[in-house]
């Protein structure tokens, strides 16, 4: 990693933890001559501090702390986009499958990664495209998943699914996810899709409720092209990428997806493995 000599600060919205925490922490920069860029949410916690979009934020950074759970992660993957720029995740969320780093580590850890000692996990995202009547019309960037699902209360929507153009499936179903390993365990995971380790060079296809029970969730390679056809009427189904951004489809809109170009650089504890958090988050193991 380069000398960091400016970091971005991107926090979750309505925390006391942050608050409490803030001051501390840009005090803590300061005295290291690293100067901080903060986004609005940040800003709203200090005085005196002007804050910036949140896209913008990581312009010019060599560290990006992320103070908040893992929406706030996904949000701030999002800012980071295609910059290569470690992300160093500090859990004040609940969960937290990606913000590993607990509160109480956060400036020994942050200590570590000054000096270049940090474990960075490379995560893998994807890209889609949404095309309507052969043209594209948006593109979105995903670290988690690419889900389409019905937009209309107890209705069943028709969506085809191709893997480099050979027929997968017509599903009926509530929707389909479409995720990487690191969005393994989020919403595929509650749809009884399988936990894929975060090297794997794999993506899961992973339908919800669907109507046939023989419907199975299908991991193809990470180099596949993945195209889904939305069968449904106008505006009955809706593409979300990582649960925060998305638009309503119309019928024969064909979302293609396949694995982007561009990688997040998280910042892990040293000792906490993989399987560690599996155990703490899902409570494996428990009696």
């Amino acid at each position: 990693m380069q000398p960091v000599r400016t970091v971005g600060i991107i926090t979750k919205p309505h925390s006391e933890r942050a608050r409490q925490v803030l001051p501390e922490l840009l005090e803590w920069l300061r005295a290291r001559g690293i100067e901080p860029r903060c986004d609005e949410e940040t800003a709203g916690y200090l005085s005196g501090v002007q804050g910036l979009p949140r896209d913008e934020v990581p312009e010019g950074t060599q560290l990006v702390i992320l103070l908040g759970g893992d929406g706030t992660l996904l949000s701030a993957a999002r800012a980071i986009g295609g910059r290569n720029i470690p992300l160093f995740p500090v859990n004040l969320g609940g969960l937290g499958f990606l913000t590993a780093i607990p509160l109480e580590d956060l400036f020994p850890e942050l200590e570590r990664a000054l000096r270049g000692e940090q474990r960075i996990s490379r995560r893998m995202k994807l890209e889609c495209e949404l095309r309507r009547a052969g043209q594209t019309v948006s593109h979105y960037e995903a670290l988690n998943d690419i889900v389409v699902d019905k937009a209309d209360i107890a209705r069943m929507i028709d969506i085809e699914a191709r893997v480099d153009d050979q027929l997968v499936c017509l599903y009926k179903a509530d929707g389909l996810i479409v995720s990487t390993p690191t969005g393994s365990t989020a919403y595929s995971l509650a749809a009884g899709g399988p936990i894929i380790f975060p090297t794997v060079g794999a993506i899961a296809i992973t339908p919800i409720c669907p109507h046939m029970l023989t419907n199975r969730p299908v991991i193809v390679p990470d180099h596949s092209v993945i195209t889904l056809i939305s069968h449904a009427r106008d505006e009955a189904s809706y593409l979300t990428v990582d649960g925060q951004v998305g638009e309503p489809l119309q019928h024969q809109d064909v979302i293609v997806c396949r694995r982007s170009p561009h990688e997040l650089c998280l910042i892990r504890p040293p000792r906490l493995k993989f399987f560690d958090v599996l155990r703490l988050k899902l409570k494996w193991g428990e009696r």
